[in-house]
């Protein structure tokens, strides 16, 4: 019988806080992200504000649920880019190891990795400003190589088996194959490289948001957050602790999760658990 890993539980419990947050952030906040109250500005914690107020009087409990939210959902869309795009990418590859489509795929990958997302988001809102879909296209765009490769790598070595060729032999095309055969038993690793993307994700957004080419005010995001506190780092330093943890602790849980996943969902290192 498998047992869940402590990496995977601790990483889920990380995790699912966050997600959590975000969720509950859809239907209520404590207080109002869009507003100023000057008034209530750089407050301590308090029974009002459990984690106080920044410096333009927003309760930062509210802005980091918010944020969550922000972040989550863009790295849960890029990502979902890269594999609706990359993972048949590369199952084409592989299906034609060796061929001028297997070439032209892989060298178009090669060419997208030479612009990281950062790279790639200048050049987007440069043309049509910056925002938080953009953010969305630059990171997914960057993602698309990522799981192309990925699946490729995977199913080559599958392509040689009996069950393959024989069902190579009864007539099926290289396209079904791949859907009936290759994909079913290259996904625990897609699902396993999803989470660290996830992970990568949320710190892609961050530093895009950072640079102030992701999600644009209003909208809180954790990155922007650190962007405005850092001019009130000594005198204020729990404006950029929070929302810094909060980046830290999400992609550590992701992390977490994706080596526990790995380790569930291995059958070689199943086998090598007593």
């Amino acid at each position: 019988m498998n047992r869940m890993s402590p990496s995977l539980f601790i990483g889920a419990a990380l995790s699912g806080i966050f997600v959590t947050a975000a969720l509950i952030s859809l239907v209520w906040v404590p207080h109002a992200v869009d507003g100023v109250a000057i008034a209530a500005r750089l407050q301590a914690p308090s029974a009002t504000y459990l984690l106080g107020t920044d410096q333009l009087g927003r309760d930062l409990l509210s802005m980091l649920m918010v944020g969550a939210q922000t972040s989550i959902a863009v790295a849960v869309v890029a990502v979902g880019i890269g594999v609706a795009l990359g993972v048949p990418l590369g199952l084409a590859a592989a299906a034609n190891r060796g061929g001028i489509l297997d070439d032209v795929i892989m060298r178009a990958n090669d060419l997208i990795f030479a612009f990281p997302s950062l790279v790639i988001a200048i050049l987007i809102t440069a043309r049509y400003g910056p925002s938080a879909s953009n953010a969305i296209i630059a990171i997914g765009i960057f993602n698309i190589p990522v799981f192309a490769r990925v699946a490729r790598g995977a199913a080559l070595p599958l392509w040689t088996l009996d069950y393959i060729l024989a069902a190579r032999t009864a007539g099926k095309g290289k396209t079904r194959i791949s859907a009936e055969h290759i994909l079913p038993n290259i996904t625990n690793l897609l699902i396993v490289q999803a989470t660290i993307q996830f992970s990568l994700g949320i710190l892609a957004e961050a530093a895009l948001s950072y640079v102030g080419l992701g999600a644009q005010p209003p909208t809180p995001s954790w990155g922007r957050m650190l962007a405005e506190a850092q001019t009130m780092i000594y005198t204020h330093p729990m404006l950029a602790v929070l929302p810094g943890l909060a980046i830290v602790l999400m992609v550590l849980g992701l992390n977490l999760m994706g080596d526990g996943l790995r380790d569930l969902l291995d059958p070689r290192l199943r086998r090598g658990r007593v």
